[in-house]
């Protein structure tokens, strides 16, 4: 099961003083500001969790699997997510 952000509001408001409405704003805003920087190319670190980066990929050859058809593809931006060392300990260390 996936973790949503109804669980995250959830557990902030339980683990806080702040009102559901409020948790819920707080985690709204931290998204909002993720998905802004990201959109303008820059990269997210939180330190200790990891680090989204925006890749551009370069437009390439492909093909209509269905039909054999040779295609160009548009490039496009990528987002990549590279895990920080402690969270990949904090990972591992259960195997």
């Amino acid at each position: 099961m996936s973790l949503t952000k109804a669980e995250i509001i959830k557990s902030l408001n339980t683990n806080t003083n702040l009102s559901k409405e409020k948790c819920a704003s707080l985690v709204e805003s931290v998204f909002e500001l993720i998905k802004d920087e990201l959109g303008e190319g820059k990269d997210v670190l939180i330190s200790g969790f990891g680090k989204w980066s925006v890749n551009d990929k370069n437009p390439r050859k492909g093909r209509n699997p269905q039909t054999g058809t040779a295609l160009m593809l548009d490039g496009r931006r990528v987002i990549t997510f590279k895990c920080s060392r402690k969270l990949k300990e904090t990972l591992n260390s259960g195997h």
